[in-house]
């Protein structure tokens, strides 16, 4: 299986919106936000195609807190049948390489405190827990991690 990364752009928006509503329930983002974020200078959106069909995507965002700047990953999807095969892994290493270009030293998103099999990528890619976001998600809690690029 060929997985093919390419850059995300607005004429996707129905397929990406598509699979924010399959990968997420209230917390999941709407139409009109998925266009901002696909649109904003500051972001970087990619896509993954398998035999031509989008299955996934991650879009992250240069953010500046204080005096610091970092990479934020917004949201990162797959579609249910296309899991476990790498194209998560594969979406967030480019986001990497590329926020890494644009001199960003430090990356950080947060992920629900449940979502075991997210949270073992994750780790695997390097991210570390910094803090517990009490009620991020509602009535659940999230952890919010950060790995050094």
């Amino acid at each position: 299986m060929e997985i093919k990364i390419e850059d995300a752009s607005i004429k996707y928006l129905d397929k990406l919106y598509e699979l924010e509503m399959q990968c997420f329930t209230q917390e999941a983002f709407s139409r009109r936000q998925i266009a901002y974020l696909l649109t904003d200078y500051n972001a970087v959106g990619l896509i993954a195609k398998v035999n031509g069909e989008v299955v996934g995507f991650v879009i992250s965002q240069i953010e500046v807190e204080e005096d610091s700047v970092f990479g934020h990953i917004v949201t990162v999807n797959v579609a249910t049948s296309f899991r476990r095969k790498g194209i998560a892994t594969k979406l967030l290493n480019e986001t990497q390489t590329i926020l890494k270009t644009r001199g960003i030293k430090q990356i950080r998103l947060e992920v629900r405190h449940n979502n075991s099999s997210a949270i073992k990528l994750y780790q695997h890619l390097g991210f570390k827990e910094i803090a517990k976001l009490e009620g991020y998600y509602g009535k659940e809690h999230g952890l919010y991690l950060q790995k050094n690029l």
